[in-house]
């Protein structure tokens, strides 16, 4: 058939086909197709066997040939391939080959294309329309044609071409639109014939699939959009309806839920020329399709899983021209009018006992989340007439109650008032509904009803609009969660009723420990709105139990372990809440301005009262005890981790119970001893930083710390330090750890930011160990750990150099250990690192080379050249050329990236790929 192809003997290509040889001399069949030889089992196996399996596998062979051996195929003959390539598919389409078996000769046909078009000059510029040209004169159908452009456009997407390339090959689809929507709208003509409806209806499922990867195609500035999104309108407009009415009366079928799709990739693509273009009829019929699929019958996940796709595809931005055009805006304002409507439905509940399984109430409840995505959206098209709807819908479902049975109507008009959260919503309603006295008395008041937790996470969501609302906390936890968001929201317009808040403390006794977490985190906001000196009683009041239940949790230990813990726990997260609510949640932007400090001397004041500094006390005696005791339980960390958050602060955010860093520094010293985790790392980090608070703005240099907080980093530093080498000592244990691998040089790098002659200080071998252990950490392949460890040196290398105080630590640095960072590097650049990561070795390579040029360009020739360098692909001349551009006479940091990601590119083999190319 091709006269350039080589020709196996008959005996050959018989024993080849032979299905137990195969199985049995797999890898033997597989070698062979790596040989140039390959070629000719093309043609045999593919029209000289019946076995499907036999041509599948020489269908395969031409694409792996092309793609896997295109080097090794002269360069002369290669357009020769197309007319082979071609023919070989029009006769396997004629003898009505498997599906399968065509799919791959498409795929073939699309490595070839990127193998000729993306030149200079293309050598197959127009093979979309040469491939479908051909293919239908060897008799493919519409299905053949869109299966092939399917691929196509797949694999041109998929590829790893240069961005010029890429540019070709996009270019060359864009040049194709024309002849596929001709193709699709072309396949059914219009009529209203049953039968050729039918045909309309079928091929839905046909052109489904190729759509969405066109509409990616569709330039909206291309002369061919309007003509292409007009066919494609109008087909969706002629095979629609019928569709639509099907499953109204059947319920969505597999053609249902293609045309649904279909839809929904097209409302993505052209929500711009849908929104502008309102008034056309095409897509009037377009919105009346999506409204349909939008208002099946069901509910979602359970009777029909196409609404939700619906929900996207009628959005119309609000900054648009459609806001410019009165009868565009009150076309939008009419499709929206009877979507908001429609979706009040939707989010409704199925009266219990519904039967539904778990996974169907997780996906309704997802769904009813994403509705309130799109009725924000809708706000912006209605404004008040659409709040006016559900308000009224509101009232009239709750005082018809009792005749439509149960609460699951009123529920879900709540739900949909739920997303409104932003305070220019609600500029024109001061008072609404659903909160005035005389309705929300009737919802009830006790039993299992959604609408109660509906309602409290209402009045959570709408917090900022109210100073006082009745509160039930023993209700549920929505509930306490609702007072908490109220509270904060409203400091101080609810501080004059402190005394109210006192009296809802007093009944808290009957209310889990759970919810009055919450409910304290509520009356601690309030608190924080008071005086300084007036939040004393009520923060001692609610404190000083809380503490006396954490000592009892201590004291229970022995005798009921398990109670005891869990009681601990809930004590610790109850403090975390309290400290939470008395953070004040404003800035301070001017520590210098006379309102600000004299805020600050009234809080320490108070601080220093005797009530306030026993309290203190009494939580730091609990707290080390829990340290004690229960340090290396996980729940219990993760607890304190929360409180320790909490409870610390710079002085100029203190509260009454903040606590000092280093007391605290000094326990996560004793938990990381025991067992050292990533949570006691990441708390070293943020305490650590407190030691060295901001100085005043209107100073310009760094405060220095004082001998005392040295003391306390360098011992701090010590112990973390040799917990984490014993850690991390062990064989594998860096690759099994990469948390507390991350954490610890996140530590270190602060430290060497806010202390970095403290390093300097420890023992010689202490620190030699923790410069060894951040490069040998350059070689890991998480990113995390090895960026973090990178960063570390990095830091470490500039801070030290930036000191006068270290100007005989500056040398001992680099003298001992810059050839060890210098190979990791190197050795890092020529692929042991992930290349993600290769940008942030960047930094510390052109750090290296700032601060000792000389000594790096003696580093790089020894260990660039040497014997023992990690095996890679850059040759002398690449290594050559790496040096000369990190070294030359205009040397600077874009030019080192540079000479870097080229270094890297060819060392690890990847010329010719985009690699690099986001960096």
């Amino acid at each position: 058939m091709a006269s350039f192809l080589p020709i196996l003997a008959p005996e050959d290509i018989q024993r080849a086909a032979q299905v137990q040889e195969q199985r049995r001399l797999q890898s033997g069949l597989f070698e062979l197709q790596r040989r140039w030889e390959a070629w000719g089992l093309v043609v045999p196996f593919l029209f000289e066997h019946s076995d499907p399996n036999v041509q599948f596998f020489g269908a395969h062979t031409a694409q792996v040939k092309i793609s896997r051996d295109w080097k090794t195929f002269p360069s002369d003959q290669s357009d020769e391939l197309i007319p082979f390539l071609l023919g070989i598919t029009g006769r396997s389409i004629a003898l009505d080959r498997n599906k399968v078996i065509l799919r791959k000769l498409f795929v073939a046909l699309s490595t070839l294309a990127l193998r000729l078009v993306p030149q200079d000059p293309p050598r197959w510029p127009d093979w979309i329309v040469t491939t479908s040209t051909e293919l239908s004169n060897a008799g493919a159908s519409t299905e053949h044609i869109l299966d092939f452009l399917e691929i196509a456009i797949e694999e041109v997407n998929g590829a790893d071409l240069l961005p010029a390339k890429r540019f070709q090959m996009l270019q060359s689809l864009k040049d194709a639109v024309p002849l596929v929507t001709q193709a699709i709208a072309s396949s059914i003509s219009p009529s209203t014939d049953p039968p050729k409806l039918r045909q309309l209806q079928s091929a839905v499922s046909e052109v489904t699939p190729i759509l969405p990867l066109l509409f990616t195609l569709l330039d909206p500035a291309a002369p061919t959009f309007q003509p292409a999104i007009s066919a494609i309108l109008a087909w969706c407009a002629q095979a629609g309806p019928p569709i639509i009415d099907a499953a109204l009366r059947d319920g969505p079928d597999e053609t249902a839920s293609a045309l649904c799709r279909l839809l929904a990739g097209l409302g993505d693509h052209s929500t711009a020329y849908l929104a502008e273009n309102l008034n056309a009829p095409l897509v009037q019929a377009f919105l009346r399709l999506m409204l349909a699929f939008t208002a099946l019958p069901g509910s979602y996940g359970v009777e029909e899983e196409e609404s939700e796709q619906a929900l996207w595809a009628v959005e119309f931005p609000p900054e648009s021209e459609v806001a410019r055009e009165k009868e565009m805006w009150a076309l939008a304002k009419a499709v929206y009018a009877e979507l908001v409507a429609v979706l009040r439905t939707k989010v409704r509940w199925s009266t219990p006992p519904s039967g539904w399984g778990k996974d169907q109430v997780e996906r309704f409840q997802v769904y009813r989340r994403d509705v309130g995505d799109t009725l924000i959206n809708a706000y912006y098209v209605l404004r008040d007439a659409m709040l006016a709807y559900y308000l009224e819908d509101f009232t009239e479902k709750l005082s018809k109650r009792n005749e439509i049975g149960g609460w699951e109507e009123v529920e879900a008009t709540l739900h949909a008032l739920c997303p409104y959260k932003k305070p220019s919503h609600w500029s024109l309603i001061t008072f609404i509904a659903p909160f005035q006295p005389r309705n929300h008395r009737l919802l009830p008041t006790s039993g299992s009803h959604r609408v109660r937790r509906t309602m409290v996470g209402l009045i959570g969501s709408y917090a900022s609009w109210f100073t006082s609302l009745p509160a039930e906390p023993s209700l549920c936890l929505p509930a306490a969660n609702a007072l908490r968001d109220l509270c904060d929201a409203n400091r101080t317009a609810l501080a004059p009723h402190i005394t109210a808040f006192g009296e809802l403390h007093a009944g808290l006794s009957n209310v889990q420990d759970t919810e009055k977490a919450k409910v304290l985190q509520s009356i601690s906001s309030v608190i924080q709105a008071l005086p300084p000196e007036e939040e004393i009683p009520p923060v001692e009041a609610i404190v000083q139990p809380v503490v006396a239940k954490l000592f009892h949790a201590l004291q229970s230990s022995s005798q009921l372990p398990g109670e005891a813990r869990s009681l601990a726990i809930q004590q610790l997260q109850t403090l975390s809440g309290v400290a939470k609510g008395l953070t004040c949640t404003s800035d301070v932007t001017d520590l210098e301005s006379s309102p600000a400090t004299e805020e600050i001397k009234r809080m320490e004041r108070a601080r220093d009262d005797i009530r306030m500094v026993r309290l203190r006390e009494d939580m730091l005696r609990a707290i080390q005890g829990t340290v004690e005791l229960w340090s290396t339980d996980a729940g219990i960390s993760e607890a304190l981790s929360d409180l320790f958050k909490s409870i610390t602060a710079l002085s100029a955010d203190a509260t009454l119970l903040s606590l000092p860093p280093g007391p605290l520094l000094e326990l996560v010293c004793r938990a990381a001893q025991r067992q050292l985790t990533a949570v006691w790392l990441a708390l070293a980090n943020m305490l650590i930083i407190q030691l060295d608070p901001p100085a005043p703005f209107t100073v310009s240099l760094r405060a220095v710390p004082s001998q005392e907080v040295l003391s306390v980093v360098r011992d701090v530093v010590g112990v973390l330090l040799q917990a984490t080498l014993e850690t991390l000592g062990v064989e594998g244990a860096m690759e099994a750890n990469p948390d507390i691998v991350q954490d610890f040089f996140n530590f270190v790098e602060k430290v060497s930011f806010h202390f970095v002659t403290v390093f300097y200080q420890l023992p010689r071998e202490s620190f030699d160990a923790l410069v060894q252990c951040a490069i040998s950490a350059l070689s890991l392949q998480e990113r995390y750990s090895l960026v973090a460890a990178s960063t570390f040196l990095t830091a470490l290398i500039k801070d030290t150099q930036a000191n006068d105080d270290l100007a005989d630590a500056k040398k001992l640095l680099l003298e001992k250990h810059g050839s060890e960072i210098m190979r990791s590097l190197l050795i890092g650049f020529a692929g042991v690192s992930p290349k993600s990561a290769v940008p942030n070795l960047v930094e510390l390579f052109s750090s290296l080379i700032a601060k000792a040029p000389l000594e790096s360009k003696q580093w790089i020739l020894q260990i660039l050249y040497g014997s023992d360098f990690a095996q890679s692909r850059a040759g002398p001349e690449a290594k050559d050329a790496f040096v000369k551009a990190v070294f030359g006479s205009s040397r600077s940091i874009r030019r080192t990236r540079d000479a870097v990601r080229q270094f890297t590119i060819v060392a690890r083999g990847q010329e010719g790929s985009n690699f690099g190319f986001t960096w």
